[in-house]
């Protein structure tokens, strides 16, 4: 996350290890998908499971650009789109492709991290 604003809140992670995170998360992801690719005639609506991921996985690889040109709200609205689609797809798999639904908490939980930090960007920016 490159931020251009001069504001940061207090429990924003240091900029050294997004990148790290980002590394693991998307490893993570792309195993997660890769598990459901296998196990996808086991699941119960396996269009739907592959529409939200890729989905969450769009707004992902665009958030940052708008994110940085300080369009905070729209920013915020997808980044929270991000969880939910992401929160479904856990939740769609569990039952079948446990293991693809386990690798994406860890990325759940950063990005309800990043709802909160832009959050506080939109807040301080309005």
């Amino acid at each position: 996350m490159t931020f251009t604003s001069d504001y940061e809140p207090f429990f924003q992670p240091p900029g050294w290890i997004v990148g790290p995170v980002w590394l693991v998360l998307y490893t993570t992801m792309a195993i997660s998908i890769s598990v459901v690719l296998e196990k996808r005639a086991e699941l119960k609506y396996p269009t739907i499971v592959l529409v939200l991921f890729f989905a969450q996985l769009a707004l992902n690889l665009s958030w940052v650009g708008v994110f940085n040109s300080e369009k905070y709200l729209t920013s915020l609205m997808m980044v929270i789109f991000m969880v939910i689609f992401t929160v479904i797809y856990a939740f769609l798999t569990y039952e079948h492709a446990r293991k693809a639904s386990m690798l994406v908490w860890p990325y759940i939980a950063w990005i309800s991290l990043v709802v909160l930090i832009n959050t506080a960007y939109y807040l301080e920016a309005s």
